[in-house]
């Protein structure tokens, strides 16, 4: 079936004048092989001296991401799907929960037993390499120092399920969790905490810019969504296409939409 996205330079300049915000995937649409590329660095460094927030939603765990909270010129980083939630406050770093502490404590035991069971049972399958710092989900490597099949990939998605959990595919991991959070309920929190704003009444006043199939839910919430260019590598696997697609890949289609927002702005 041919995409139904349209190029990003199809986009009129009213619906990014309008922006108020901008919501990002990390991994492949801000990074490659796990570093943020120049690119995509200076453009959020131009986005926060024009005065847009920028929040971050990835599957990259807590204690994976904590630096980047610190360093990177962002509001804000939502971890492990939507649980997790890094920011800077009073010049030091906070973190915050979507689910309390015993709650946490309770899933713990599950998610170590669902994670056996995986390896156990999946050929191949293995903890990603972050998964240390991992607080509220497991984490299958599938495409960044291993390789597992589309058919394994499945396989692993089936027994995360099996076991009660959300389960998605992002560029690199199989990412499996117990609750009710995800991308969508975490952009929305932390966008209410910080900048209390209701995401929900505003949704078409923010920019989302991702790279893979766990970006599907906020594609689907965000009428200004952007895939950078090598969303198309899951093409045949996408049942929710972004509205816009940009002509680079990673870093520098990120660095594209940053563009054309601040030629918005500028008028």
């Amino acid at each position: 079936m041919p995409q139904p996205s349209r190029p990003l330079a199809d986009c009129p300049d009213a619906a990014f004048a309008a922006v108020c915000g901008v919501l990002t995937d990390i991994d492949d649409t801000l990074t490659h092989e796990g570093a943020i590329e120049p690119e995509a660095l200076s453009a959020l460094a131009r986005l926060r001296a024009a005065g847009l927030p920028v929040i971050a939603i990835t599957g990259r765990p807590m204690g994976w991401s904590e630096p980047f909270a610190r360093d990177w010129p962002i509001d804000a980083i939502v971890a492990e799907n939507g649980a997790v939630a890094l920011f800077m406050e009073g010049g030091a770093l906070r973190t915050e929960y979507a689910q309390d502490e015993a709650t946490r404590v309770h899933n713990a035991r599950r998610l170590a037993e669902a994670a056996q069971r995986v390896q156990r049972e999946v050929p191949g399958a293995t903890l990603a390499h972050d998964s240390a710092g991992r607080v509220t989900d497991i984490a299958i490597d599938h495409s960044e120092f291993v390789h597992l099949s589309a058919e394994r990939i499945d396989d692993v998605v089936a027994i995360m399920r099996g076991e009660g959990m959300n389960a998605t595919v992002s560029s690199i991991h199989v990412n499996g969790w117990f609750g009710t959070h995800d991308k969508s309920s975490g952009a929305q929190w932390i966008v209410q905490r910080l900048l209390g704003r209701d995401l929900e009444a505003e949704r078409d006043r923010w920019v989302y810019v991702g790279d893979s199939t766990n970006d599907q839910l906020m594609f689907a919430h965000c009428p200004l969504s952007v895939g950078v260019a090598n969303l198309m590598r899951f093409a045949a696997e996408l049942h929710t296409w972004p509205a816009y697609l940009t002509q680079g890949e990673r870093g520098a289609g990120f660095a594209e939409v940053a563009e054309r927002l601040l030629q918005a702005r500028r008028g």
